[in-house]
């Protein structure tokens, strides 16, 4: 079968070029990627060698707008929709041997369920929204891809992230905009093997947007100029949108006279991790010391964690009371966090008005604090809540900082400065004798 797939020129390299495992389609919005991954995925199901493939994104029912609307929109402009066997409930198109399938790295917001070691056989795997999917959740993709029966390949497309996105600091380098500051272009590294890097931007496709689209995305300049120089140039700032906290400092270890005074804790799995962090209470500000950070955490192992640190009270995800419960059967003393109308909003603003450090081996805890932000609609316009994806660090941070910032905890503040200072005179005394 012939079909007559179109495609601009500068995405034409998908096709003539064979040499990549990866190919990163990414830039600014309205450039077409996802029409392109769409007749590159069905060229795949149309040819004579072997192809099992899966289209993704961090949610799997984000996908049914996306890219699987993309390949219903392929079919029909081919008018070859019979020629296929298509489950649309399941989002399963097959002919012959060979298929594509949806899979989520999420089956829900907010859902831990994931099942990628089923991808096993899988030779194609078109990644929309790139940005939304974790490191750790592409790395264990990748790991399960491992089938000999035809050349693996991943299409990943997305808007480009702020400059510390794990996509930037694996395959990147960044080239500061000559008249743009505070933004970069991303630069594949030269080192880079078996990568397939397409940029763009809505010009690469203007003959497929109407005027009033073209006038909306050129008049964001003055309007969102922020939103205009990353998602619709492409540019990569060097601050997320909307980023939540500010003023963080790092430091190189916790003080010896900084004191204990909480430990916070947000429950995860896959692909969501698990969150332990210490907070130590120094010269009238907080340090952020993480303890645990990762997939796949038991219980008993952060237990543990907590435990090898010192004692104090853990303020913990409260939507998980069995986890809770488990904790306090290993001895730590544990309590879920308060939650309700208005408690997000509360716990932000109560870690807003602090001074907080965070260690330097606090990696995790660090990134999460440079890309924690407001979750925006495709528009840039906010949603009112902050971007689930970098939360979970974030939330440990806040359930523990705003328990003592609530009432009946008001005045830890004064009566730790003031040990402070009576251990601050005793080293002073005791230099002198």
């Amino acid at each position: 079968m012939k079909v007559g797939f179109e495609v601009h020129e500068s995405h034409v390299p998908l096709w003539e070029n064979q040499d990549w495992r990866y190919a990163i389609l990414m830039g600014g919005r309205g450039n077409g990627r996802s029409g392109t991954a769409s007749r590159y995925a069905l060229s795949g199901l149309l040819g004579k060698e072997y192809f099992r493939g899966a289209i993704m994104r961090a949610v799997i029912e984000d996908i049914r707008a996306s890219c699987w609307g993309e390949i219903q929109d392929r079919l029909t402009e081919q008018g070859i929709s019979e020629t296929f066997r298509i489950v649309d409930n399941d989002m399963f198109i097959e002919r012959g041997e060979n298929s594509l399938r949806a899979h989520g790295f999420k089956s829900s917001s907010g859902s831990l369920k994931a099942r990628l070691k089923s991808l096993a056989g899988y030779n194609f795997v078109w990644i929309e929204e790139g940005e939304e999917v974790g490191e750790s959740e592409f790395m264990t993709l990748d790991d399960s891809l491992r089938t000999v029966k035809g050349r693996i390949r991943m299409v990943i497309t997305l808007n480009t992230p702020p400059k510390n996105h794990w996509i930037l600091k694996r395959w990147f380098d960044l080239e500061p905009h000559p008249e743009v500051p505070g933004f970069s272009i991303p630069r594949l590294r030269p080192d880079v093997e078996n990568v397939l890097y397409i940029p763009g931007t809505w010009r690469e496709n203007e003959v497929n947007l109407d005027p009033d689209t073209i006038y909306r995305y050129e008049n964001y300049k003055n309007t969102k100029p922020d939103y205009y120089h990353q998602v619709i140039c492409g540019l990569s700032p060097e601050e997320v949108r909307g980023k939540i906290y500010g003023g963080w400092q790092l430091i190189d270890h916790v003080p010896q006279e900084a004191r204990l005074v909480r430990f916070g804790e947000d429950f995860g799995w896959f692909p969501d991790p698990a969150c332990a962090v210490a907070i130590y209470y120094w010269n009238g500000a907080y340090i952020v010391d993480e303890v645990a950070y990762g997939n796949y955490l038991t219980n008993e192992y952060l237990a543990r964690e907590i435990k090898a640190v010192g004692d104090a009270t853990t303020i913990a995800d409260s939507a998980e009371p069995k986890s809770i419960d488990e904790q306090k059967s290993h001895g730590i003393d544990v309590r879920g966090a308060e939650k309700g109308k208005g408690s997000v909003n509360f716990r932000i603003k109560a870690t807003s008005s602090k001074k907080i450090f965070v260690t330097r081996r606090s990696t995790n805890v660090w990134t999460s604090y440079e890309n924690y932000a407001w979750a925006e609609d495709k528009d840039g316009n906010p949603k009112g809540e902050p971007d689930h994806r970098w939360s979970h660090a974030m939330d440990a941070v806040s359930y523990a900082i705003a328990d003592l910032h609530s009432d009946g905890n008001d005045n830890i503040n004064e009566s730790l400065q003031d040990q402070f200072n009576r251990n601050q005179a005793r080293q002073v005394m005791n230099s002198t004798k």
